[in-house]
């Protein structure tokens, strides 16, 4: 979300535009994969000349998983933004195969599911539109495109699809479009145009409430002693400012009032990184997550693998197509959309028993815990007295001498079909600052049978 944000200043300045329209095979979709069938990639035109790109990897441990087990899931990744890839960093910085430097990611998601991301909205990384006009300008655009993408990849693509629970996980603004798709999917599988089974939604340091997460900066940041004291009342002005202003659907307003707010919070607070308070703007939590770990300086860049060795193995890529790993012409295309809170949609999946997760990084700031309790606060779901007033359940993943944690690594609270994680030592990327947990939590959520393959969980 701060990259979207950081980006759109900096871009601003050095960039004319990063909107790339390329007419390639008019109205077909087209697909390819690697003969061994492990994967499988291509176009899906969501609509005349809008065109999204997918990539589908089957998990090694489908073989090796004993027939009669629990059905096999399928996790469909959104990346946020809007405009940040997820087959690129979703895949290569998060939870895919493969790393940046293409070397083999231990705590890859796909030792316990099959995996599918997406460039979405269209515009996004190398999904493109042969007609700006075609660029989504609301958030049901997007995922009225993600529905065309999920049925013909069940019905020509990956037909393991119908047979797999299918769990929607959206980080930060994907976290929104994982919501109003798991509505979608729900009532489409109710009027029977669809049939796939909902595994659940999961939501990590999602964009569900704007307006929350503005109103928590001030605390949140005074507390951790990363604002100036004096800049406390300001902040809070400009958050109350954005509230009425959203209340009014005045959202292109409110959205710049936030924009100002940021700016804001940047001067006061010598740069603080947004997405990890315990970091300055400009510091990477992916190199210095490896540095933690005492792992080798990454070497490749994502961009350098995205527009060379990924795009020449994909084939399909148009060449003068150039990948960014943040599209400002989605995010400025979606001005409108961007305040608009999704509440209601959580509210609607857990009413309908939909299984929800949602998942917060204690040093996440641009969508904060303090912002999410707020809005689970807000929900009018029939349980949320009693899973308020459940107590926390400390998680320390003891399972063998080598991954014993004597130290606490999160906590989850869970009533019925909604849980919620406190995980700790993380920002705004939970899967890159606590790979391990965030593997665990995935693991848990998926009841997946690989997870009881691998000896060392």
């Amino acid at each position: 979300m701060t990259a979207m944000m950081s980006t759109r200043r900096a871009m601003g300045r050095r960039l004319a535009c990063l909107l790339l329209l390329f007419p390639v095979v008019a109205a077909a979709d087209i697909s390819a994969g690697k003969p061994d069938g492990s994967e499988r990639w291509g176009y899906v035109e969501a609509r005349p000349k809008a065109n999204l790109f997918w990539l589908w990897y089957k998990s090694p441990r489908r073989a090796s998983t004993p027939a009669a087990a629990k059905p096999w899931p399928t996790v469909l990744w959104l990346q946020g933004g809007p405009g940040g890839s997820g087959v690129g960093r979703g895949n290569f910085q998060e939870i895919g195969p493969l790393d940046v430097d293409m070397k083999p990611r231990e705590w890859t998601w796909l030792n316990i599911a099959d995996l599918i991301f997406v460039d979405s909205p269209v515009g996004t990384g190398y999904s493109y539109v042969d007609d700006p006009s075609e660029m989504v300008t609301t958030d049901k655009q997007a995922v009225d495109d993600l529905m065309v993408l999920l049925k013909k990849l069940a019905e020509e693509e990956v037909p393991t699809l119908q047979h797999s629970p299918l769990y929607l996980v959206g980080e930060s603004y994907g976290g929104k479009h994982a919501a109003m798709l798991g509505v979608a999917m729900a009532e489409s599988n109710q009027a029977g145009t669809l049939s796939l089974s909902l595994g659940g939604v999961v939501l990590g340091d999602a964009w569900i409430s704007p307006v929350d997460s503005a109103l928590a900066y001030a605390q949140l940041l005074n507390d951790v002693s990363r604002l100036n004291d004096n800049a406390v009342a300001k902040t809070n002005k400009m958050a109350l400012m954005m509230a009425r202003q959203t209340q009014a659907k005045k959202y292109a307003i409110a959205r710049q009032t936030f924009t100002d707010q940021l700016d804001f919070i940047d001067s006061q607070s010598d740069s603080v990184n947004m997405e990890n308070f315990m970091l300055d703007t400009g510091m990477s939590p992916v190199v210095l997550t490896n540095m933690y770990m005492n792992k080798t300086t990454q070497q490749n860049t994502i961009e350098g693998d995205m527009n060379g060795p990924v795009k020449k193995g994909f084939k399909l890529i148009p060449k003068k197509l150039i990948w960014q790993e943040a599209s400002i012409d989605v995010y400025e295309a979606l001005n409108n959309s961007f305040v608009v809170p999704a509440i209601e949609e959580v509210h609607k999946l857990l009413s309908i028993g939909v299984n929800v997760t949602v998942y917060q990084g204690q040093f996440d700031v641009i969508a904060s815990t303090i912002g999410a309790e707020a809005w689970v606060r807000k929900l009018e779901w029939s349980g949320l007295g009693e899973f308020l007033s459940l107590r926390r359940q400390p998680l320390h993943f003891c399972d063998s001498a080598k991954y014993c944690s004597k130290a606490i690594k999160a906590y989850v609270r869970s009533y019925k079909n909604f849980s919620f994680y406190w995980i700790l030592q993380a920002g705004h990327m939970v899967p890159v600052d606590q790979p391990y947990v965030a593997f665990r939590m995935i693991a848990k959520v998926t009841d997946s049978p690989g997870f009881h393959v691998d000896a060392r969980a």
